[in-house]
């Protein structure tokens, strides 16, 4: 294998983890708005400096519809100082086979951490929570004297040891069966810490959405409203994320515009059903993965993270601070920091992003640090929550870092 081939791959493998037209447009892309010195200072050059390789996304997206083994559509902008394009392929649902919605609307999945750890960020910077606190003298009475230890940076950096809350199970069938189940977060947390420490605080980290669902109630607690307001007032009414929004509780729509879910189900004579996911109740995933959103809402908000405009620059190193531990089970090193993950190319060039994924919907949004070049893909994936990564997804995040 050629080593630039290992380059992309490895890309995929980090950001992401043909029936109908493809519609593309392709423009420069002026110096992101409010970059401050403090972010981009002492970067020589460019970390990507070529525009983005209109023929090349254009062939990762082609192709999709009903038909395609992986996925039934994509959204995908790719953007930065380097230059911009935007593009879509594939139905916006397999019975009409109308052309994908460019503009819809998906669930983002765990993208959502992102603000979550923004607004917690934004709460130390005004002196609020303290990082290095215990959580539990945030909230007294929920968290008991076994975790007493843990401590706010090591929610946002996964870093807990609080062990994951009982589910339906890993199973697509036994999801579909409880997808309309209504969770409450409490009641998930105080499953979790009814459980031992899976290891010692602070010592290392497995990515959980519990940690995100702890500081979902936090929020709540610091600020004296809910977790949906807080992330409102504070991200996403200020940057105007007009198509951004939470799901109520019971809500199991995607309000608006939006392309259809599918998950593809083997049949006993091997054919295969693409089953209608669309319509689920995501509380169960609420601060750490329940957001829905747009591509050009996603690539907005990376712009405003990255240049500084959300979180202070104090507070923001933190989303650039992966703790120097192994992962949980694997003896891998850590690589998820508050709120996002880093990778680094065969080349020394650094990434940072997060992804997300729900059924029927796979989502990233990340970008060199310098903001040369950032990606936002929304994916009807059709095995949108399997171990293996998403040849579509794949072939975008090759294409978008293209040299």
């Amino acid at each position: 294998m050629k080593a630039r081939t290992r380059t992309w791959i490895a890309a995929a493998l980090v950001l992401g983890i043909a029936s109908g037209p493809v519609v593309a447009h392709a423009a420069p892309a002026p110096v992101p708005a409010g970059v401050t010195a403090g972010v981009t200072a002492g970067v020589p050059a460019p970390l990507v400096s070529a525009p983005p390789n209109a023929a090349v996304l254009e062939r990762a997206i082609a192709g999709l519809g009903a038909e395609h083994r992986d996925a039934t559509a994509a959204l995908v902008r790719v953007g930065g100082t380097s230059g911009s394009w935007r593009g879509s392929s594939g139905v916006a649902d397999v019975v009409t086979g109308r052309a994908a919605v460019e503009e819809g609307r998906f669930r983002a999945g765990s993208v959502t951490k992102t603000f979550t750890a923004a607004v917690v960020l934004q709460l130390a910077a005004e002196g609020r929570v303290d990082l290095d606190r215990p959580v539990r003298r945030y909230l007294p009475g929920t968290v008991p004297d076994s975790y007493g230890a843990v401590t706010v940076r090591q929610l946002l950096n996964h870093t807990s040891g609080i062990p994951a809350a009982d589910g339906p199970g890993d199973s697509f069938e036994a999801q579909w069966e409880h997808r309309f189940d209504v969770t409450d977060p409490h009641d998930q947390i105080g499953d979790a810490l009814a459980k031992s420490p899976e290891f010692a605080p602070g010592t290392a980290q497995h990515y959980l959405n519990i940690n995100y669902t702890v500081l979902g109630v936090l929020v709540e607690k610091v600020t004296g409203t809910s977790y949906e307001e807080a992330v409102g007032r504070r991200i996403l009414r200020p940057l105007g994320l007009r198509q951004t929004s939470f799901p109520s509780r019971t809500q199991t729509r995607i309000h608006g515009p939006h392309n259809r879910g599918y998950q593809a189900i083997a049949r006993a004579d091997g054919s295969r059903e693409l089953r209608d996911v669309t319509e689920w109740n995501s509380s169960d995933r609420w601060a750490a993965g329940d957001i829905i959103s747009t591509t050009a809402d996603l690539e907005r908000f990376t712009k405003a993270l990255f240049g500084g405009r959300v979180v202070p620059a104090a507070q923001l190193e933190e989303m650039f601070t992966v703790p120097a531990v192994k992962t949980f089970g694997k003896g891998e090193a850590a690589t998820m920091s508050a709120g996002m993950s880093r990778m680094t190319l065969p080349d020394g060039t650094v990434l940072w992003g997060k992804t997300g994924g729900r059924h029927g919907y796979n989502t990233a949004m990340g970008a060199s640090r310098d903001l040369s070049r950032t990606l936002v893909y929304s994916v009807n994936s059709t095995n949108a929550k399997g171990e293996e990564l998403n040849p579509v997804v794949m072939g975008i995040v090759m294409a978008a870092f293209a040299r």
